[in-house]
């Protein structure tokens, strides 16, 4: 067996066989295949596809390309929930202590940002002392005694995703259905959760840019879990305006409180969404009482309590969680409307591009982040604007501040027709089918 014919297999059309699949991904990782071998074998992929028992087995060789989580000490109900990325998406960060009060366990190995998506992780670290990288002994022990834990991808996980990630991204091969199940599912399936909940995003600020994308790579995924013997589930939902009305490191951060607090948005929403859909996966919960269970870790203020718990077992500084205005916010300055009329459509990835270039994101993986910047948006899809009225307000230390103002006065789009209200989920997909909403 050798790559050139491998190569030469898939650039006809063909079907790679499992050991092949295995072979090539093995070789690469082991340093055996050069990258300009499998850069070619990657463009053949995004031009030819693979069948559905390809794509389980590009994951599966992934997935054992180095160490696989074992959680099974925990009993069983161990969660995982994965966003496809987007701009204000907070949703790890509330729910993980959501779904804590609700007596599942929350082992969760989360992403940095790059271009206008942010990262679960930078946001994390914005709270001062924040340890993002226990050890798996350490990660263990605050799962089991917290509930919940979120941590960056450990070393040795699912290397193959690395190398082959760091390849797609030079290439131009990111943007191909095979290669995202085989990148996501890999590493969901290597960190040791029984239940796994997709969230797909479509929209301006996604990946998939059309619900018809997004589901077939919803389908797709929830095919290699349940292949793989997992319980796993996927949300469509909506990314064409930010989810938060805050967009940045800290300033989610600060939303986030505001939520675990009861204030109700596009964010409680989306939470609410999933963490339903996420129980109702378990063996402890129907839609119903996973409803009455959400709401009650929230008003109760448990939920609260538990993100503080997490966050001081993770060596951070709890009182930022009861104490916001503790965190450092950059000088506020307002974005102003240029005419009358309604919010009719947002170019979202606009709007997070322009947090990267206040110094909220990275273009490049060694980029530094400023955590104290970010945007936060006075309007919505369907808000009525006079003239002058106020957008959104910037937070900045003065690193690109006319750019970022002309930038989000062009994404946020006024014209003269109210548009029709945007739901936040559109699907759900399942072992049994996808069910429309």
């Amino acid at each position: 067996m050798n790559i050139l014919e491998i190569i030469e297999k898939k650039k006809n059309k063909l079907a790679l066989s499992t050991e092949e699949i295995h072979f090539f991904v093995n070789g690469f990782t082991a340093g055996e295949i050069p990258d300009y071998q499998i850069s070619s074998l990657l463009m053949a992929i995004v031009l030819n596809g693979m069948d559905d028992r390809e794509i389980y087995d590009l994951t599966d060789a992934m997935l054992h390309s180095g160490d696989v989580m074992d959680l099974s000490e925990l009993g069983g109900n161990v969660v995982d929930k994965h966003s496809t990325g987007g701009v204000g998406d907070s949703t790890t960060l509330a729910l993980a202590p959501i779904l804590a009060c609700c007596g599942v366990y929350v082992a969760k190995m989360s992403g940095r940002g790059l271009d206008f998506t942010g990262g679960t992780i930078d946001k994390l670290e914005s709270i001062p002392g924040m340890d993002i990288a226990l050890s798996e002994e350490e990660f263990r022990k605050v799962v089991k005694e917290v509930g919940c834990c979120v941590i960056g991808q450990t070393g040795n996980l699912v290397p193959a995703d690395k190398k082959l990630y760091a390849l797609r991204d030079v290439t131009g091969t990111v943007d191909c259905i095979p290669l995202i199940c085989s990148s996501v599912m890999s590493k969901k399936l290597a960190s040791g959760s029984d239940i796994i909940l997709l969230d797909v995003k479509f929209g301006t600020g996604a990946f998939m840019k059309t619900k018809e994308d997004a589901l077939l790579l919803a389908e797709k995924m929830v095919n290699i879990g349940n292949r793989a013997g997992k319980s796993v589930g996927a949300l469509i939902t909506d990314m064409e305006q930010p989810l938060s009305d805050h967009i940045g490191n800290a300033l989610e951060i600060v939303n986030i409180i505001d939520v675990l607090k009861g204030k109700k948005s596009r964010l409680y929403n989306e939470l609410k969404e999933v963490a339903v859909k996420l129980l109702s996966l378990t063996d402890k919960y129907d839609e119903q009482s996973a409803t009455v269970a959400f709401e009650q870790a929230i008003e109760s203020g448990r939920a609260l309590d538990k993100l503080a718990e997490m966050v001081k077992a993770q060596h951070g500084d709890e009182r930022y969680i009861y104490h916001p205005e503790l965190f450092k916010l950059g000088e506020m300055l307002p974005v102003y409307a240029q005419a009358d009329g309604f919010v009719t459509a947002m170019n979202t990835a606009e709007i997070g591009r322009a947090c990267t270039a206040l110094g909220g994101g990275r273009m490049k993986k060694e980029d530094p982040i400023d955590y104290s910047v970010g945007i936060k948006m006075d309007v919505m899809l369907g808000s009525e604007v006079k003239k002058g009225d106020v957008l959104c307000y910037i937070y900045h230390n003065g690193k690109n501040v006319e750019h970022a103002v002309k930038q989000l006065q062009d994404a946020i789009i006024i014209g003269s027709e109210r548009p029709q209200p945007h739901k936040i989920a559109y699907a759900f997909v399942d072992k049994d089918g996808v069910h429309l909403y």
